[in-house]
């Protein structure tokens, strides 16, 4: 697709964030690979000052509702990370298929990695009132589901959906309706 048309532009508002793995490999299915992610969402929260209000790992891609300041930038850092570290954990375990694949599939005009993990950028769709944050939560809890994974959506264990029920998260969310003033704050235009 190329670089996306998508921009960041108010950073008080959440963005709905999609980020894929390039050539849909179902790079996610490794527990190692989900515990990368799920350790640098953990830090995007804690050390970069971002507000993620819920998110899912699907085998070949995530979904992410958050806001923060600089925002493209710190996942444009994340999606940096998160690459670097599981190409060093799959060089370490010799998944020769996965390398080939990061590999082989790289665009063109990446000539300063040898690999590519992501696509390129992330998408971000602004969240203007409550009635899209509560579309777009339901949407992202419900794509294990749809996706025939589970058959419930608490049953997927990468995923917010837990949390909204009451139960522990394996990263650190923030309830938008815990937010200030999130139904003012949201939509104000």
């Amino acid at each position: 697709m190329g670089r996306s048309r998508y921009k960041i532009h108010e950073r008080e508002y959440p963005y709905f964030i999609t980020s894929s793995i390039i050539g849909h490999y179902p790079l996610f299915k490794s527990i190692k690979a989900v515990q990368i992610i799920t350790d640098s969402l953990n830090f995007l929260v804690y050390r970069k000052e971002v507000l993620l209000f819920a998110y899912v790992i699907m085998p070949d891609h995530i979904h992410l509702i958050c806001s923060g300041k600089e925002l493209s930038k710190k996942i444009a850092e994340f999606k940096s990370f998160t690459a670097r570290s599981i190409i060093n954990h799959l060089k370490k375990q010799n998944e020769l298929g996965a390398l080939n694949h990061f590999k082989n599939s790289k665009l063109k005009h990446k000539a300063d990695r040898e690999f590519q993990v992501w696509t390129e950028g992330f998408h971000p769709k602004q969240i203007i009132d409550e009635k899209m944050i509560v579309q777009k939560i339901e949407y992202i809890h419900y794509n294990p589901v749809r996706a025939g994974l589970v058959k419930k959506a608490l049953d997927w264990e990468f995923s917010s959906a837990r949390f909204y029920e009451g139960f522990e998260s394996l990263i650190s969310l923030t309830n938008f309706r815990d937010m200030d003033a999130p139904t003012q704050s949201i939509g104000a235009r």
